[in-house]
């Protein structure tokens, strides 16, 4: 009985200690993607969504856009694709807010393509697959919040896009140290529930 019970603690601590280093390397993994920054020239820039109040983008999404538009204007793709959907009772889409404001700051009607479906990471970067699909397109700078950027990739990626991304430094998800270990530590959990199911979680902004 004590050698059992030796054992089951071992065991114990063992499963303990595993978890752990993966929580750990994960959410290291997630700071270490949030600092880069990769712009190779792609066929589109994917916007992710976030919230807009009557068409207004949100200050998180807005910040999305501006660096999207800033990449649009250093040549980095020819198009620029803003994603997501409509709440209930909402009169516009995330995607179609998007794609109405980078039009009023500039950036011409035929370089924008709005895909306006999805309520969460996992079903946007589908639905932009698909539309990828059509249209012959294979590669993409993806555009969201740092914390965001490796989950959001490795979804991009398992639906046949090859994707990098080069995250807003704009923005409320960026203003503080505690915004970012919040952030960090719920990408931690929304990455390893995708990885271990292969289900997204809808939520806060860049958590979806």
């Amino acid at each position: 009985m004590a050698f059992a019970g030796r054992l089951a603690v071992r065991v114990i601590g063992a499963a303990v200690a595993a978890v752990t280093l993966l929580v750990g390397s994960t959410a290291l993994a997630i700071w270490w993607t949030a600092r880069q920054d990769a712009r190779p020239a792609s066929d589109a820039i994917v916007v992710l969504g976030s919230a807009q109040y009557n068409g207004v983008p949100s200050s998180i999404f807005e910040a999305r856009l501006e660096h999207a538009r800033e990449l649009y204007e250093d040549g980095v793709a020819p198009v620029i694709v803003t994603v997501g959907g409509r709440a209930e009772g909402d009169e516009f889409s995330e995607a179609e807010a998007g794609r109405d404001y980078l039009a009023d700051t500039g950036v011409p009607r035929d370089a924008l393509l709005a895909v306006p479906e999805g309520v969460d990471t996992l079903e946007s970067v589908r639905a932009v697959a698909a539309e990828f699909a059509d249209r012959g397109w294979e590669s993409a700078v993806l555009v969201s919040d740092p914390w965001h950027a490796m989950r959001a990739e490795r979804m991009a990626s398992d639906a046949g896009i090859e994707a990098t991304s080069s995250p807003t430094r704009q923005g409320p998800a960026v203003q503080t140290r505690a915004t970012q270990f919040r952030y960090i530590l719920r990408e931690t959990a929304a990455y390893l529930l995708y990885r271990a199911t292969g289900e997204s979680v809808a939520g806060a902004p860049g958590i979806g």
